[in-house]
């Protein structure tokens, strides 16, 4: 135990201090424009050789600084919240091995390096989620690993198909090769890896079901690992995807994601759930503006998501620690009597979901909003922008009403408490990065501050759609009863809008279904069937009958034989004569 107490704090204090350093690094590239580009030779056989390559710019800097600033604080979290597992050190292992993988992903300008860190992020998240060891857990893993496993192979095709090219350093061929054809097949096969990376349509159904991952895990994956891997590689790849087709079915899938998590949002009863459909909802966001051009942007949402989203799962993970694992929104109530200090940083990390002005999520949301409104763009992209954002701020004010007021709905001699003082110390420091954390990243990406013009109307909508939202959310949790009720009255559009429009089914009983057992038949009956019986069978059989017979001369006297057959051939011929 003591061990574990130490690997903790080391892990906590080695990362929080290099992801310091590498903060300063990052503005004092992005402040003198620098990238370093590092060549690194393995080992060279017959003029082949192996080298590995590093890209350091302010890109990936700033982003390993905040990937490790939060793992660091997901760390000295997971001290208390982890406290009394046996296994603690292989957990914080895997935590680390997994921070590792994304760190080879972040930095890597080259396809082979970067399906190192790929692949290691897909295996340890795997552990990872099947750490309960239940049957859920290993559904949910199983889920996880088929769905990535697509995009892994999407990427070695691309790797392949990079040999066109010369080098796998896909960073020198970008702008060079945009109008290639070539590179439009790179591209979209880049776009299916992030499409299933960031769980978006039509691989939406693992995100949900990794959460039967531990709170910490999740925490560290929603905010700046695993899910905003594929973000992070199309936004290295997108100068290739804007202005042609690939960016405009992007944008369409992005749109009906964001869509899609809004919805199933409204009407979930998980605590941990909702909020990876959150999630979900800012990942589609993300994509979309990505896919009209603006990657700056998207990189500027990413980074301030992850401050406000791994301290949303944390205090998610504090209530449930103190719910004793239950996880059922309707069982709460009157937290904010119980648990004051989680309560105002969970409230404080759902306003910056919202994009309530001058917390970390209003920077990059609003700015993200009225660049939509100032593009050409059409109705229903702009519908499923500003209806999206809506159902962000619904869902969340009916999250808040559930588990914030009211009374206490489970036991009455529940230790409800806010004494994790340990768990308590890592939400308050991303509670003030969650505040200032917007403002300051926009200050060093955006420092010449850009004028956007538009009409009342637009420049107050995002507003008014949010007042609505949050109207919307409040009404339809007041009456829940009746809600619930309207809700059986309309049961099918209800279970078709709460269990992400039939993806988790088509992910799990489709695939089941219909290739498995297909695939099941064919094994069966060619496999194992007549192909075994006309091919390796019976070539086994065949030559096991010659090499009997041909034993079977080599254990006699073959002179023994001549001289019998010899004399039964003169008594023969006498016989005869």
């Amino acid at each position: 135990m003591l061990w574990s107490v130490s690997i903790c704090y080391v892990s906590f204090v080695f990362l929080f201090f290099m992801s310091m350093f590498l903060s300063m690094l990052g503005f004092y590239f992005i402040m003198n424009d620098m990238i370093i580009f590092i060549e690194w030779e393995i080992f060279s056989l017959n003029s082949s050789s192996v080298i590995m390559t590093f890209l350091f710019d302010w890109m990936s800097l700033m982003f390993m600084s905040f990937v490790l600033f939060i793992s660091s604080l997901v760390i000295f979290y997971s001290e208390e919240y982890m406290y009394g597992d046996l296994m603690m050190n292989r957990f914080i292992i895997l935590v680390l091995m997994f921070v590792l993988s994304m760190m080879f992903l972040i930095i890597s300008p080259n396809l082979i390096s970067i399906l190192l860190g790929w692949d290691g992020l897909g295996l340890v998240s795997y552990c990872l989620v099947i750490y309960y060891q239940n049957v859920k857990s290993y559904s949910a893993g199983m889920l996880t690993a088929l769905s990535n496993r697509i995009g892994d192979v999407a990427l070695l095709m691309a790797i392949a198909w990079m040999l066109n090219f010369g080098s796998w350093n896909y960073i020198y061929y970008l702008n060079v090769m945009s109008d290639s054809g070539i590179m439009y097949i790179v591209a979209g096969l880049v776009i299916l890896a992030a499409m299933t990376k960031s769980a978006q349509i039509p691989f939406s159904s693992w995100l949900p079901a990794a959460m039967a991952a531990p709170t910490p895990v999740s925490a560290l994956v929603h905010s700046s690992t695993l899910v905003t891997a594929g973000v992070y590689l199309l936004i290295r790849f997108n100068a290739v995807i804007v202005d042609n087709s690939l960016g405009k079915f992007l944008l369409l899938i992005s749109g009906l994601t964001m869509f899609m998590a809004g919805l199933g949002a409204n009407f979930e009863y998980d605590l941990k759930k909702i909020i990876a459909l959150s999630t979900l909802s800012q990942l589609g966001l993300m994509m979309s503006i990505l896919s009209m051009g603006f990657p700056k942007l998207a990189f500027f949402h990413l980074l301030t998501h992850a401050l406000f989203k791994a301290l949303l799962f944390m205090c998610a993970g504090s209530v449930i620690h103190n719910m004793k694992n239950s996880q059922d929104i309707r069982f709460m109530g009157g937290l904010c009597i119980q648990m004051p200090l989680t309560v105002i940083c969970f409230n404080i990390s759902n306003l910056a979901l919202c994009g309530m002005p001058f917390l970390a999520g209003f920077y990059s949301k609003d700015l993200i909003l009225e660049v939509v409104s100032l593009c050409y763009l059409n109705g229903f992209s702009f519908f499923l922008y500003f209806f999206s954002t809506g159902l962000t701020v619904c869902y969340s004010l009916r999250l808040v009403y559930y588990s914030m007021t009211g009374d206490f709905n489970s036991s009455a001699f529940h230790p409800l408490n806010d004494e994790s003082w340990i768990m308590l110390g890592g939400m308050v420091i991303l509670m003030f990065m969650a505040i200032m954390g917007g403002c300051m990243l926009s200050w060093v990406l955006f420092p010449i501050p850009s004028m956007i013009c538009l009409p009342i109307w637009l420049k107050m909508l995002t507003f008014v759609v949010c007042i609505l939202g949050g109207w919307a959310g409040y009404e339809l949790s007041k009456f829940s009863l009746s809600y619930n009720l309207q809700s059986l009255k309309f049961y099918l559009m209800s279970f078709f809008m709460g269990s992400m429009w039939f993806m988790p089914f088509m992910s799990t009983y489709g695939v089941n279904y219909l290739p498995l057992m297909l695939g099941n038949y064919v094994y069966k009956s060619f496999d194992q069937g007549w192909s075994e019986d006309w091919g390796g069978q019976m070539i086994y059989k065949q030559s096991k009958s010659y090499s009997s017979m041909v034993q079977w001369w080599q254990n006699n006297n073959l002179k023994m034989y001549l001289i019998s057959f010899v004399l039964w051939l003169v008594v023969l011929m006498m016989l005869l004569l």
